[in-house]
């Protein structure tokens, strides 16, 4: 019986436009904006962050050392990040809708508490939700199967009675590995369907 629905966050309870954001800043100016980038995701420093190794501060350091002739526009995108970050309306009133059908409805999220600063008006969805798992507060983070089962312990869930859906296809299979039922998040209109079906036919069962 399917018993619990787990939600990533970015990119399917909240959106993260960066692309739409650097050019915000820096118009079409795809130089400076490869640079900063690369600088910003080449080297590993934002998954560090997310599990919880380095501070926001610390992120700064190491991105503007890999590209110091860039530091000004490093700052600057790093320190107005939150505006990459918009909310989905559609979160909450799924949200709700799920745990009408008496599903426990929880998150599992690569998140650091530096984006949760930025901008903590995306994550208006939280209250709704039953709990979850941020990566940055047990120091681990998705593909790797134990925070998959360090969401199983902290709520006593058994993982074939467990739905969950990403955006990412590596952390989709990583659940699968792990017992979880799992669907690749493909934008809403996709995506909702797939799991309302799956949510109800086992109301029904």
């Amino acid at each position: 019986m399917l018993k619990t629905i787990i939600f990533d966050i970015g990119n399917v309870l909240m959106d993260f436009r960066w692309m739409e954001y650097m050019h915000s800043l820096y118009g079409e100016d795809d130089k400076k904006i490869q640079a900063v980038n690369e600088a910003l995701w080449g080297h590993g420093f934002w998954k560090a962050l997310d599990r919880g190794e380095i501070s926001g501060d610390e992120l700064v350091e190491k991105v503007v050392d890999t590209a110091p002739l860039y530091e000004k526009d490093i700052r600057h995108t790093i320190a107005g990040s939150g505006k990459a970050m918009h909310r989905f309306d559609y979160a909450i009133p799924w949200i709700n809708e799920l745990k009408s059908l008496g599903k426990q409805v929880l998150y599992l999220s690569n998140y650091s508490e530096f984006a949760m600063d930025a901008n903590r008006g995306v994550l208006d969805f939280l209250p709704y939700m039953d709990g979850g798992i941020f990566s940055c507060y047990v120091k681990m983070a998705k593909p790797d199967h134990a925070i998959y089962h360090c969401l199983c312990e902290k709520y006593g869930l058994n993982p074939s009675e467990c739905l969950f859906t990403d955006d990412m296809p590596e952390n989709i299979q990583a659940a699968k590995e792990c017992g979880f039922q799992a669907i690749l998040f493909e934008g809403y209109d996709k995506t909702y369907p797939a799991v309302m079906e799956l949510a109800w036919d086992e109301q029904v069962k």
